[in-house]
């Protein structure tokens, strides 16, 4: 059996819409029959309609939701880790070093 949805694209409308911009947006793509109806739009409202009118599509020909998977994370690399922790080192060791050096300089000139 055939179902026919109406289809609206109101684009145009979004910066005047009373509601705000947010309002039509988070039923973008959707059946929004329900979230129209419960606000309780005036005739006006619903005569503008016709000009955001768009067509209708058969229900039938939407393809079902796909469930959203998550895209591949790089793996932890641990080699990674230790070449960071080596160039670390190499550039805390020599400074450690230095300021020991420096460190009995000091102490040594002092007595």
């Amino acid at each position: 059996s055939i179902v026919l949805e109406q289809v609206y694209d109101v684009t145009k409308f979004l910066d005047d819409h009373p509601g705000g911009d947010e309002v039509l947006l988070s039923a973008t793509g959707k059946d929004a029959t329900d979230d129209f109806e419960d606000v309780g739009h005036s005739s006006s409202a619903r005569a503008m309609m016709d000009e955001f009118f768009v067509g209708e599509i058969d229900t039938a020909t939407i393809p079902s939701k796909t469930t959203y998977t998550h895209p591949k994370q790089p793996h932890y690399n641990q080699d990674k880790t230790s070449e960071f922790i080596i160039k670390l080192l190499q550039f805390l060791v020599p400074l450690a070093i230095l300021g020991v050096a420096v460190g009995i300089r000091f102490y040594t000139k002092s007595a």
